[in-house]
């Protein structure tokens, strides 16, 4: 995963506005505000991004308050990166209208718990830029992503990507599959 981390709730606004994320984790208690007046806002705005909580506040009506102002779930701190992972996975596959940790796409199938790629038989363990690559691609089947939305996808909004990475990737995926695995539109993506 490609992550923008922010510290306050000003910079988490710009970020939301931009609309270019698969999933906000906001926390509630920020440093210049209320997390939960920041979801209202967002959602206000008719931004549809997945929203997910996390806050220390387990208080029953801390979590009703924000499942009812838009959130998509709500984690309650301490936690478990294993727990914080299925969470997204979760959030992210009910949001695109997947019920299930897999992707399909024409012959190709991706395990998002287990990063594996399987085509044409051959089934392996994608690094981790290789996978998101892979992710973005078989999110929305069908649709063509330019080499600058797939760097958004795989570098986020600041950090900046060599010029032949995604280059690099496509490469490393067609060496360990087949050369149409991943097809190229001239011109469009």
């Amino acid at each position: 995963m490609t992550v923008d981390w922010v510290r306050t709730g000003s910079q988490a606004r710009v970020a939301a506005m931009g609309g270019e994320h698969a999933i906000i984790l906001l926390d509630i208690g920020l440093p210049d505000g209320s997390g939960l007046d920041l979801l209202s806002e967002i959602r206000g705005e008719g931004i549809s991004i997945p929203v997910l909580l996390i806050t220390a506040r387990d208080a029953l009506g801390d979590r009703v308050k924000g499942l009812d102002l838009g959130a998509d779930d709500y984690l309650i701190k301490p936690f478990d990166v294993a727990e914080l992972l299925a969470r997204i996975r979760a959030v992210t596959r009910r949001r695109s209208g997947n019920t299930q940790s897999r992707l399909e796409a024409a012959a190709m199938s991706l395990d998002l718990a287990t990063r594996e790629l399987t085509y044409g038989g051959e089934c392996r363990l994608l690094p981790p830029r290789e996978f998101a690559l892979m992710h973005a691609l078989m999110e929305r089947p069908g649709t063509i992503l330019s080499k600058a939305q797939i760097e958004d996808r795989l570098y986020g909004w600041d950090t900046s990507a060599e010029s032949n990475a995604v280059d690099v990737l496509i490469h490393a995926i067609r060496r360990k599959f087949d050369k149409d695995v991943i097809r190229n539109v001239r011109g469009a993506g």
